[in-house]
C-alpha cells in the first residue's frame, strides 16, 4: 500500500511513548507531521529527531503535532527521547502495521544485500485529515526546515 498526496490518512492507532497511545483521531483538527524513521538512537535518525526537537517552537507555533514512527519497543523510545530530551510523540509501531499502511515498509539495499527495513519518509496531513505533502527517500540535511515551509503554507 501507498500514500499519496491528497489522500485521506490512513487510520491508526499504536503505542506511544510514556505508556501512551496516538491515533489518527488525537490528531483531529489540527496539522501534523508524522515521520518515519529506521532505529532509534543511529546518527541519521537522531540528527533528524534533534531536528524536529529544535523546531517544535515554530511547528507548535502554527498548531501542527509532530509524531515520529519505528519498529523500536517503546522503552527504546523512552531513553531515545530522554537522552536527547525530545518532547514531541514518539510511535512504536512494532508489528509494522503503520508502516505498512503508508507504504514505508520497503526493500532496501545496503552493500550488495537486500532486506527489508523503514523507508525515511514524512507525511505532512492537514487538519482535515487529508495528506497534505509527502516526501519519501528524504535526506536529512534541510528536511526539517523544508517541512517546516509546508506546514506554514496550509
Amino acid at each position: 500500500m501507498s500514500v499519496s498526496e491528497g489522500d485521506a490518512c490512513p487510520e491508526f492507532s499504536m503505542p506511544s511513548d510514556g505508556g501512551g497511545t496516538i491515533s489518527l483521531a488525537d490528531l483531529k483538527g489540527k496539522p501534523a507531521v508524522i515521520y518515519f524513521y529506521p532505529k532509534d538512537d543511529t546518527p541519521g535518525c537522531t540528527k533528524e529527531a534533534c531536528g524536529f526537537r529544535d523546531m517544535l517552537p515554530d511547528f507548535s507555533g502554527v498548531g501542527a503535532a509532530i509524531i515520529g514512527v519505528s519498529k523500536d519497543k517503546v522503552a527504546k523510545h523512552d531513553k531515545f527521547k530522554a537522552k536527547y530530551e525530545l518532547t514531541f510523540t514518539l510511535g512504536s509501531d512494532e508489528d509494522g502495521a503503520v508502516c505498512e499502511a503508508f507504504g514505508t515498509w520497503v526493500e532496501k539495499s545496503m552493500y550488495g544485500r537486500k532486506y527489508m527495513g523503514i523507508e525515511r519518509a514524512t507525511f505532512l496531513v492537514d487538519a482535515d485529515g487529508k495528506i497534505a505533502k509527502v516526501w519519501r527517500k528524504v535526506k536529512v540535511k534541510g528536511h526539517v526546515e523544508e517541512v517546516l515551509a509546508a506546514v506554514q503554507a496550509l
